[in-house]
C-alpha cells in the first residue's frame, strides 16, 4: 500500500511539473500580447494620474476639559441652596468625549458651519457655496430653473430657507458625514479627540475644518455655561436688590434719627422706627454680604466652566494630500494589467483543455 501511494505521489508531481512547464510555455509564446496589454495598462495609469483629483486632509486635534473638576466647591454652595439657587458646578453629562465627537457630526453643526463666510479671490461666500463650485454642480443646474437661481448667501438664518434650500444641505452634509469627515477618540486612556476633514479641495478642508471646530465649540461653551450664567445672573439682580433695601434702611434710620433728635427720655416709643430700621440694616448687610460671596463664586465657575474645549493642533497649509505620482501611476497601471493578461492566458488555457 505504501509504495502504491509512493508511486502516485511521483506521478502527480511528475504531471504537476510538466503542466507548470506547459504553462509557462505558453505564456512565453504570447509575451508580446502580455507586454502590449501592460503598456496600455501603463498609459491608463498615467491617464488617471492627471484626471484623479487629489484629496486633502485637514486634521485638527483637542483635548475636552475634565467634568470632575470644580467638585471642591460644593462645601461652599450652602448660602445659595437656601435662596433656591444652583451655581451648577456639575457640568452636564452629555458631553462625555463619545457624545461630543457625534456632536461634530451631527446636522445641525454642519449646515451652521456651511454657512460660515469665507474669503475666495476676494469675494466673501459661505462654505456650501464654495462646496457646490468645487464639484461643479452649478453647471448640472443650468438647465434645471429651480436650481440655478438657489443662493447660499453667509450666516442666513435657516428660517428663510426653502425646501430646496434644506434637500441641497441635506445632500451636502450625506455626502461630508459619510465620505469626508471623521471625529474619532484615538486612546480611550486619553481625552484627545481627532478630526479629520477630507476634500478635493485643499482650502475648502481647512476651512471647514477650523470653522467646525469654532461652531461646535462656542455651541458646547454656551451649553454647558448655560446653568452656572443663568444663576450668576439671579445672584446679581438678588445683590442689587438687597443692596437697594440695605440704602434704604440707612436713609431709614438717619431719618428716624433726624425725627428723635433732643427727644425727652421718657418718649421711648418715639425711638422704636429708629430701632426697626438699624435691625433691617443688619440683617440686609449679613444677607448682602453672603450674596455677594456666592455671586463672586459664581462668576467663579462660570469662568471654570467657559474654557471646555482646547484645540492642541490646528490644520497647517499645505495640507496632507494623497496625490498619485506620474510614475507611480505609469509602473502600477503597467503591472496590474500585466497580471490581468496572464491570468486571462492561463484561464483561457486551462478551459481549453478540460473542453477538449
Amino acid at each position: 500500500m505504501e509504495k502504491k501511494m509512493n508511486v502516485n505521489d511521483e506521478v502527480s508531481l511528475k504531471e504537476l511539473i510538466d503542466k507548470t512547464k506547459d504553462w509557462s510555455q505558453h505564456l512565453l509564446n504570447k509575451w508580446k500580447i502580455i507586454v502590449l496589454i501592460g503598456i496600455i495598462g501603463a498609459f491608463l495609469g498615467l491617464g488617471y494620474s492627471f484626471v484623479k483629483k487629489p484629496l486633502y486632509t485637514a486634521t485638527l486635534t483637542f483635548a475636552l476639559e475634565d467634568e470632575k473638576a470644580g467638585g471642591g466647591l460644593g462645601g461652599a454652595l450652602g448660602l445659595a441652596s437656601s435662596f433656591g439657587i444652583d451655581l451648577g458646578t456639575g457640568g452636564g453629562s452629555i458631553f462625555t468625549s463619545s457624545n461630543l465627537a457625534e456632536l461634530f457630526k451631527s446636522r445641525r453643526m454642519v449646515e451652521q458651519t456651511l454657512l460660515t463666510p469665507v474669503a475666495i479671490d476676494g469675494k466673501e461666500i459661505s462654505l456650501a457655496e464654495m462646496y457646490i463650485q468645487n464639484n461643479e454642480w452649478r453647471d448640472k443646474w443650468k438647465n434645471k430653473s429651480k436650481f440655478k437661481d438657489i443662493q447660499f448667501l453667509p450666516q442666513t438664518k435657516r428660517k428663510y430657507f426653502t425646501r430646496v434650500h434644506d434637500s441641497i444641505l441635506g445632500e451636502i452634509y450625506k455626502d461630508l458625514s459619510k465620505n469626508s469627515l471623521s471625529v474619532a477618540q484615538k486612546d480611550k486612556k486619553i481625552s484627545i479627540i481627532s478630526m479629520d476633514m477630507v476634500s478635493n479641495s485643499e482650502l475648502f478642508s481647512l476651512y471647514f475644518c477650523e470653522a467646525l471646530a469654532k461652531q461646535v465649540s462656542e455651541f458646547y461653551v454656551e451649553t454647558k455655561s448655560k446653568k452656572a450664567r443663568i444663576n450668576m445672573k439671579i445672584l446679581e439682580r438678588q445683590v442689587d436688590s438687597v443692596r437697594n433695601e440695605l440704602n434704604g434702611a440707612i436713609t431709614g434710620v438717619a431719618v428716624a434719627n433726624d425725627n428723635t433728635f433732643n427727644l425727652n427720655p421718657a418718649l421711648n416709643v418715639r425711638r422704636a422706627p429708629s430701632a426697626k430700621r438699624q435691625v433691617d440694616v443688619q440683617a440686609n448687610t449679613a444677607v448682602l454680604t453672603e450674596l455677594v460671596k456666592q455671586s463672586e463664586l459664581a462668576k467663579v465657575t462660570l469662568r471654570k466652566e467657559t474654557p471646555l474645549i482646547q484645540i492642541i493642533d490646528r490644520p497647517i497649509l499645505p495640507l496632507k494630500n494623497d496625490r498619485l505620482g506620474k510614475a507611480t501611476a505609469f509602473v502600477f497601471g503597467g503591472v496590474i494589467f500585466g497580471f490581468l493578461a496572464v491570468l486571462y492566458l492561463l484561464l483561457k488555457k486551462m478551459f481549453e483543455e478540460l473542453s477538449s
